[in-house]
């Protein structure tokens, strides 16, 4: 978990995708999307299908920001080749990607197709053959949020002060007093998603601080820095995490205050006896219980 780099994301060689609300099938062309919120999206069209120019499609306006050029972009996808309508790839089975919004990192056509979208947007996304392709990709991309964005909580008193930067980067400010000796879990936003259960992969953006003096020892918070995938609840990650994030929902904001005996331990000399301050979005919850019980 600690002492991440940045991370480059892998060009994506043809789509992304999230599940915003189509309730009614939308049509762009000669092809038709249909699908629930939380589900792949259901293409129909015609085989095969003819595409000779790019097309981008906005098929529901998500209300959140909008995308930035070099900043983290969360998305699902669902691509099909319009050849045959077979399946390219997807990730409404695993869980949703994290990229920097950037030709490099996505190629071109594909960031074309994303920048200055809105977080809660779903993308139709028409794309010609080229290269070694020899059928036009058809492709939805739903966008999701990268930062917490639920209803503010009170903070009981003596705890640390977290203030949000424009983009939801948290600043933490430690108490000049002794640390709690039990793990403190403060919800800061409430989010109105799912619970998370045990054995999901979550993925977060997280800033962790030293109580002793409030140096920054690791975040995903940053140029370059993306939202992190974390199995949870089964020693993964630090037993305060585990303990802590499980049954918080999705959307949430979460600080945890975890003690030496439920951080990294001895294997870790330096913050082996630091009480650890983490301020923690949960952005998506996928796998475990939660898909098998559906």
């Amino acid at each position: 978990m600690r002492r991440r780099t940045a991370t480059t994301a892998v060009a994506l060689v043809l789509a992304l995708g999230l599940a915003a609300c189509t309730a009614e099938p939308e049509a762009v062309g000669e092809v038709s999307v249909q699908g629930e919120a939380g589900n792949a999206p259901e293409l129909v069209y015609e085989t095969p299908l003819v595409v000779t120019e790019p097309t981008v499609e906005v098929l529901a306006e998500g209300d959140g920001p909008a995308l930035v050029d070099g900043g983290p972009v969360l998305v699902d996808y669902y691509a099909e080749d319009g050849s045959d309508g077979s399946l390219v790839g997807e990730t409404y089975s695993s869980e949703p990607k994290p990229y920097l919004l950037s030709a490099e990192a996505l190629g071109v056509a594909i960031h074309d197709a994303l920048r200055g979208r809105t977080v809660g947007s779903r993308i139709l996304h028409l794309v010609p053959p080229e290269g070694d392709r020899s059928g036009p990709t058809v492709a939805v991309y739903d966008i999701l949020p990268t930062r917490a964005a639920g209803e503010p909580v009170e903070v009981r008193e003596g705890l640390p002060e977290v203030t949000l930067a424009d983009d939801g980067e948290p600043e933490i400010a430690v108490p000049e007093t002794a640390p709690p000796e039990d793990l403190v879990v403060q919800p800061l936003l409430r989010g109105n998603g799912p619970q998370v259960q045990a054995g999901q992969v979550i993925i977060v953006q997280y800033k962790g601080v030293m109580w002793s003096d409030g140096t920054v020892f690791d975040s995903s918070w940053g140029p370059g820095e993306l939202p992190t995938p974390f199995p949870i609840g089964v020693g993964s990650v630090l037993p305060g995490w585990d303990l802590g994030l499980v049954e918080q929902t999705v959307g949430s904001q979460v600080m945890l205050v975890v003690p030496p005996n439920l951080g990294f331990g001895a294997g870790d000399t330096e913050l082996a006896e630091e009480t650890l301050v983490f301020v923690v979005d949960i952005l998506a919850a996928r796998g475990g219980p939660t898909e098998v019980e559906s």
